[in-house]
């Protein structure tokens, strides 16, 4: 895992095979702990930012970059 430093000067941990395909580059999983007990969040490969918004069906999306996850659940209702 690589060790990164958020905005506020907290370390957390980037799990390189343990991410999402994102429409500019994947996403992957951040811990606050090297051992994953404790989930921090999305890191963005493209901006190498973990300024990112999760909807309910599973939609990330960077703030930075606009990087894209499409939505892992969705209504068919809806389409």
């Amino acid at each position: 895992m690589d060790e990164k430093s958020t905005e506020d000067g907290d370390t957390v941990y980037v799990s390189r095979t343990n991410g999402d395909r994102g429409s500019k580059g994947p996403f992957f999983a951040a811990y606050q702990t090297p051992d994953r007990t404790t989930r921090y969040g999305w890191f963005c490969a493209n901006c190498e930012s973990f300024d990112n918004a999760m909807d309910s069906m599973g939609r990330i999306q960077c703030n930075q970059c606009g990087n894209f996850r499409k939505p892992t659940e969705w209504d068919a209702a809806h389409e």
